[in-house]
């Protein structure tokens, strides 16, 4: 990337753009000197877009339409690891910088995973509702329909990424088996007791107690987990998502649920954010839903603000090497 030339730092508008988290309170806690303001809707995004010669953004506020008003516009930090709601074309086009956030949420989003993994496996989800109705459950004589453990259960994780290999290290600590599903098997497979590309995951679903997916969307993976691999899982299986709703085929997905074809889903992001009343899947007690928070914790603003402030310094030191440059 040709070095970016930003104005001087006294003079570098910053505009932090999120319906709800605190960026502009946690970074004015640094005292950098630097100036910067918020942006919480639509309408204070565009009030401010043309003014800002760095933005860090949220998926949920970004359209594409800003970049026509963004006129100053020289570097994009996004909040989220998924890029797909961005132009990439237009940005290198335009000669602005686009980074993502990935790697920033791993632990997090592993350790909802794994928290969505034994809340299914405990039927947590059932107690509280159990709780809700002031039902004390009697003691239950049918195996398969009794609380259950993780150790000894294999989990493939579809995306061997930074998240797929910390839900993988967890997993491995309940002595759980685990499959690895990535498009490149020569390297970062060591927390996997197998390892298999992409085109596998249909062959491999009967294998799996759990299948987890934290995988980007992409052409490749829309739509990944359809029918066939559905159609493949154990009856007593578990499909978890912590990656992107339109990873599965959710018709294929309710279908299949409706069916008894797998056991349950707990899912943290669905087709469309937020979930329609309307849609079956509320009603459906083997589904567990979390309203994609797996990437949402207390010190999420400080973590982010840690990347951002590193790739400005490092478009201030002339280095084209951002860390998790798109663009």
């Amino acid at each position: 990337m040709t070095a970016l030339k930003l104005p001087p730092r006294s003079e570098l508008n910053i505009c932090f753009a999120h319906p709800s988290y605190r960026l502009l309170e946690r970074f004015s806690l640094r005292d950098t000197g630097l100036h910067a303001v918020e942006a919480r809707t639509h309408d204070e995004l565009q009030a401010c877009v043309s003014k800002a010669d760095v933005l860090l953004v949220s998926g949920m506020l970004w359209r594409q339409e800003y970049l026509a008003q963004a006129g100053r516009l020289m570097f994009l930090q996004s909040i989220s690891a998924g890029m797909d709601q961005y132009d990439k074309a237009a940005f290198k086009a335009r000669g602005i910088a686009l980074t993502s956030a990935q790697g920033t949420n791993a632990n997090s989003v592993a350790e909802h995973a794994l928290a969505l993994m034994l809340a299914m496996n405990r039927k947590i989800h059932l107690s509280r509702d159990n709780q809700r109705a002031r039902l004390w459950r009697d003691p239950i004589s049918d195996l398969a329909l009794r609380e259950n453990e993780l150790s000894g259960k294999t989990v493939m994780i579809v995306g061997f990424g930074r998240i797929g290999q910390r839900v993988a290290a967890l997993a491995k600590a309940f002595d759980m088996s685990v499959i690895a599903v990535k498009r490149d098997l020569t390297q970062g497979t060591q927390l996997a007791d197998e390892a298999v590309t992409q085109d596998k995951v249909a062959d491999m679903a009967s294998r799996a107690d759990f299948i987890v997916l934290t995988c980007p969307l992409n052409p490749e993976t829309e739509n990944l987990i359809d029918a066939r691999v559905l159609g493949a899982m154990r009856s007593t299986a578990v499909l978890v998502n912590v990656a992107r709703g339109r990873v599965v085929h959710e018709p294929a997905l309710l279908e299949a649920l409706s069916k008894g074809c797998l056991a349950g889903a707990a899912l943290d992001c669905v087709w469309d954010e937020p979930l329609p009343p309307d849609s079956p899947l509320w009603e459906m007690d083997n589904v567990l839903i979390t309203p994609h928070v797996g990437g949402e914790t207390a010190r999420f603003e400080d973590v982010l603000l840690d990347l951002f402030m590193e790739n400005l310094d490092r478009l201030y030191q002339g280095r084209g090497d951002l860390i998790n440059q798109v663009v």
